[in-house]
């Protein structure tokens, strides 16, 4: 599985940005699919995710009501559309394949695929 996310750039505070994660290879798994971030100097850290079989959405907290996640079957790709974005947002953001395990999809170890990373820069 290849996972290619595209989208980032540069954006003022309170501008939007969608990223796109498309897939490639065996394709996303029926587990689900994750965006997770990294800010300079920071742990890596959740953003989003849902199940390919369900309607199940996860946002961090911090990004509820600013954040979307959708997917597109038919491209095989998932979006992170992002608006009001702030400063603080500023990362490189990883799409991810989730994993059959148990493991929360808040957790990055859920996920054995990943992206190689869009970076996203909100100047204040």
């Amino acid at each position: 599985v290849q996972l290619q996310a595209s989208g980032g750039g540069l954006v003022q505070a309170g501008g939007s940005l969608r990223l796109s994660c498309a897939a490639s290879g065996r394709t996303f798994s029926n587990y689900g699919t994750g965006w997770f971030r990294r800010a300079p100097g920071k742990e890596r850290e959740f953003v989003a995710s849902f199940r390919w079989t369900s309607d199940d959405t996860y946002y961090e907290d911090s990004m509820k009501g600013r954040f979307t996640i959708s997917r597109d079957n038919a491209k095989n790709t998932v979006y992170l559309q992002m608006n009001s974005l702030k400063p603080e947002d500023t990362a490189i953001y990883y799409c991810a394949r989730k994993g059959p395990s148990s493991t929360s999809p808040f957790n990055p170890y859920a996920y054995d695929y990943w992206g190689q990373g869009t970076l996203v820069t909100v100047s204040s």
